[in-house]
């Protein structure tokens, strides 16, 4: 199993795709990339943690390639924007790869290349060691499955979701 730490806007989107994606065994949305230390959620909203809203992506690469899940990543945000994803500013919902080791590292780097190919605008994700990974609370796991009438998982997780879809079809698991 091969765990990454991405953070792409925020987690909810993150954690919606990605669990749909054959071979993720398990997403943790969580904080990391901050000073403090076990940040709350109004905490790293606030913007002055330093934290970004990430998941941690648990997969099994004899299912999923670890360049698919990267591509995947790059996909479903727009890592040319500094501290934004659509609506949501601040840097919080940064662009960011946090690696464990140099693999993760060279690993993420040629990611950001591929990824270059296929955006305009400079690519801004920040790729950094990953120190510690805080998992946000309980309601923020799973968040799109357990609230699918919410109003920003129709208008902003759903598109999201369809365009990933629709650009990586034999990944996702049946609906």
């Amino acid at each position: 199993m091969t765990t990454y730490t991405l953070g792409g806007g925020c987690f909810w989107c993150l954690d919606a795709v990605f669990r749909r994606i054959n071979g993720v065994v398990e997403v943790m949305s969580g904080y990391a990339g901050g000073e403090s230390s076990d940040p709350t959620y109004y905490q790293v909203a606030s913007g002055k943690t330093g934290h970004a809203e990430v998941v941690q992506v648990t997969f099994d690469e004899s299912t999923v390639s670890s360049q698919a899940v990267l591509d995947v990543f790059f996909t479903l945000h727009d890592p040319t924007t500094r501290n934004r994803q659509g609506a949501d500013e601040g840097s919080q919902y940064r662009s960011i790869l946090l690696y464990v080791d140099e693999q993760q590292h060279i690993a993420f780097t040629e990611a950001v290349k591929r990824a270059q190919a296929i955006w305009d605008d400079p690519i801004v994700t920040e790729l950094a060691q990953l120190d510690m990974f805080y998992p946000a609370e309980p309601e923020h796991q799973d968040y799109f499955n357990k609230n699918p009438a919410n109003g920003y998982c129709s208008i902003v997780i759903n598109p999201k979701l369809i365009k990933v879809r629709k650009k990586f079809t034999d990944l996702f698991l049946p609906v």
